[in-house]
């Protein structure tokens, strides 16, 4: 296992983390709760360190099953979780809707108070706003009190986590938060959905302020399984981007085009998903990826990646070379028709 420093916080963390919502939610992955155990115990027994949780998923049951599998190694282990949305007089949205936010001071402090009893432990390394907007990363209030339980010890640093779904606006979010709060923001960033790195990697990295990475694997498309067969079930948010339009119809049937254009070179000494995981932490100012992890194989491949052949500048320089063109493509993966 690899491990970098999370620049703008005192913490260092493995590389590879593990994004606790695949085993604490019922959308899209493990919903066997001893399964989920299993797997984040396997996760700790092979170096990882760092686990990414928020109140949310399933009304904070993935906070929950993270303290039943690891609470005897809270010392060893890096726990990260978010805030935001009213779970306590919100009730979750069918269809994974938003819920609304509340960033008042106080809803944060209720957030926390839950998130710990929850957790099963008296402090939070990295806690973060959960898809915030502007307006909430410019909250000095809420930042203030934020600081305020670092200083207490409930709190060892934050950072914001952007989204949900990928946008452009993301770009500015990430960029206040890296200027004006030392913050480091979690975005998506992947071999085939680049637009936010491109817009935040030079500032994070002139700043001292790392980012971390989630959806390396382009929601799959990335894992290596998928094909023009592949269905998804009801509550795979995979599933909507497949039925809404035309352009987003599109998701699949391009994003397989683009894999293809890949795997000739990107696939000698190493996996797709291995890869893919080599990519989203080529800029070191990258501190840590979390892949979805939703069975022992994946999460044994994804390990692996730090033993297989590494990803050279060459190859870097040859992918880049084809997202510029967009793959040859008319439109990318979010069905934006590219000009």
């Amino acid at each position: 296992m690899e491990f970098r420093e999370l620049q703008g916080t005192p913490l260092t963390v493995s590389a590879l983390g593990f994004g606790v919502w695949t085993v604490g939610t019922t959308w899209w992955g493990v919903k066997e709760e001893s399964v989920g155990i299993r797997l984040l115990e396997r996760a700790f027994d092979w170096g990882i360190t760092f686990y990414d949780a928020a109140d949310p998923y399933a009304s904070g049951t993935a906070e929950t099953i993270l303290q039943k599998a690891l609470g005897h190694a809270r010392e060893k282990i890096i726990i990260g979780t978010k805030f935001g949305y009213d779970i306590y007089n919100n009730p979750e949205r069918p269809g994974q809707q938003e819920r609304p936010h509340d960033w008042t001071p106080a809803y944060m402090r209720q957030a926390l108070e839950g998130s710990l009893k929850r957790l099963g432990t008296d402090y939070i390394d990295y806690y973060q706003l959960h898809n915030p907007r502007l307006d909430a990363i410019q909250n000095d209030d809420l930042w203030a009190e934020l600081e305020r339980a670092k200083d207490e010890g409930l709190i060892r640093a934050f950072g914001t986590a952007l989204g949900p779904a990928l946008n452009e606006r993301q770009i500015e979010e990430g960029l206040e938060s890296v200027k004006l709060r030392s913050a480091p923001p979690q975005i998506i960033f992947n071999l085939l959905e680049q637009i936010l790195g491109q817009g935040i990697f030079a500032t994070a990295q002139k700043e001292k302020v790392s980012v971390l990475v989630r959806v390396p694997h382009a929601s799959g498309l990335l894992e290596g399984y998928m094909n023009m067969d592949t269905t998804f079930e009801p509550g795979d948010h995979r599933n909507w981007r497949m039925t809404t339009n035309e352009k987003k119809k599109a998701w699949l049937e391009d994003g397989l085009k683009k894999v293809e254009q890949l795997e000739g070179f990107l696939t000698q000494g190493r996996t797709m998903g291995q890869a893919a995981i080599q990519f989203a932490l080529f800029d070191r100012v990258v501190a840590s990826v979390f892949p979805n992890i939703y069975d022992e194989k994946g999460l044994e491949e994804y390990v692996a990646t730090f033993a297989a052949r590494p990803l050279e500048q060459g190859e870097y320089n040859r992918v880049q070379a084809l997202y510029v063109d967009n793959f040859g493509l008319e439109t990318n993966l979010i069905g934006e028709v590219v000009r």
